[in-house]
């Protein structure tokens, strides 16, 4: 069995408080994009679980992947036989992209299927949040607005359908845990999903990423691709999760095209949406 494990972008990313567990309550918009990892998993020839993980570098140990937590934790319930696992990677890590989330719930949906373990989504979901907070979302996969530590869904409306989208992700990687110490939770003054029902000429100074001031200031380089981002015509420009990626959103291919060759020097991506 075959699946493409995409990516998500952030909208908006509110970080309302400081949690007693030292978690952070957290507003944001997930939004599926169609970037991608290839991850088959077939019956095992030898006996015995592996992992197998080509393309981009993947620099964990294969028991600490989340795609062979995911396995173990489902193998632990359930009893499963042993599987051969390989994974292509071709969504950037470290980048804000949930692309290591994505393989680890897709495999619990593959998983699930092969051995008709009848699970429901919420099953699921329940399970992919003990791997990450943002794991939960793409077994939905859908537009949501995240609130909680990113793991109580409600569906969001938004319209950006035949827009473009345009990735850039330079070499550097932003640390999670070392952005959130540096962010000061606060209640916004604008509800997020009141932002996101407008059009996105009106996002711009509403639609914020708490994240974007503390590490703008710490890796200037990302706060300069999104002035280029504005610049080069996008509508609306952020940096999605905690980094390092930064997107524009574009009327058209031709502008998003465009925007990308003047990013020569970083990876990028240019996306229907």
């Amino acid at each position: 069995m075959i699946t493409f494990p995409n990516a998500k972008i952030n909208l908006g990313l509110n970080i309302v408080e400081r949690r007693p567990d030292g978690y952070h309550n957290i507003e944001t918009v997930f939004y599926p994009i169609p970037l991608t990892d290839i991850l088959e998993i077939v019956p095992a020839t030898d006996g015995t679980t592996s992992l197998t993980c080509t393309g981009n570098a993947v620099d964990c140990p294969v028991e600490s992947n989340l795609v062979m937590r995911a396995y173990r934790i489902l193998e632990a319930q359930y009893g499963l036989p042993p599987v051969e696992i390989h994974l292509y990677k071709h969504i950037p890590d470290g980048a804000g992209l949930g692309g290591g989330s994505s393989d680890a719930a897709h495999a619990l949906m593959m998983l699930n299927t092969m051995f008709d373990l009848n699970l429901s989504d919420a099953d699921l979901a329940a399970m992919a949040v003990k791997l990450g907070a943002d794991c939960a979302f793409f077994i939905y996969n859908r537009p949501m607005l995240a609130t909680g530590i990113g793991d109580v869904f409600s569906p969001v409306e938004v319209d950006i359908k035949g827009k473009f989208l345009l990735l850039v992700k330079p070499p550097m990687g932003v640390d999670t845990r070392t952005a959130y110490s540096r962010v000061v939770p606060a209640v916004p003054s604008v509800k997020l999903d009141e932002v996101i029902a407008g059009p996105v000429s009106s996002w711009d100074g509403l639609l914020v990423n708490d994240f974007e001031p503390s590490v703008f200031a710490a890796l200037p380089q990302l706060w300069l691709i999104k002035a280029q981002l504005l610049d080069a015509g996008a509508q609306y420009a952020a940096m999605s999760g905690s980094g390092s990626t930064v997107f524009g959103i574009f009327d058209n291919d031709k502008l998003a095209e465009a925007a990308a060759d003047t990013f020569a020097d970083f990876a990028t991506f240019v996306l229907p949406l």
